[in-house]
């Protein structure tokens, strides 16, 4: 016995999920936090060395902000907030925005 073939289902149908566009997380300048301590976390939270945590601080010191992570929207969330619970103003935006 063949199953009959229902004539609503579309069998040329693409499943494949749709491409997950990058997001990003910025910390911005603020006029609390010192440069040291923003190094620190950036070493700390996100495990870069010194180098490149006190480029992504120079960033933010001098341009008043830099991208420090980029990845899915929601562990960029994850990020803000741990920047956010450190003491540093973050935001999430789409790549490119």
């Amino acid at each position: 016995m063949t199953p009959l073939a229902s004539p609503d289902i579309d069998q040329d149908l693409d499943l494949s999920a749709a491409p997950m566009d990058p997001w990003e997380v910025v910390v911005w300048n603020d006029p609390v936090n010192l440069m040291s301590y923003v190094v620190r976390v950036f070493r700390t939270y996100f495990g870069y060395s010194t180098d490149h945590a006190t480029r992504l601080m120079l960033s933010v010191h001098h341009d008043g902000h830099a991208i420090v992570s980029t990845g899915p929207r929601e562990t960029m969330e994850v990020h803000a907030q741990a920047m956010h619970d450190y003491g540093l103003w973050a935001t999430v935006r789409k790549v490119g925005s």
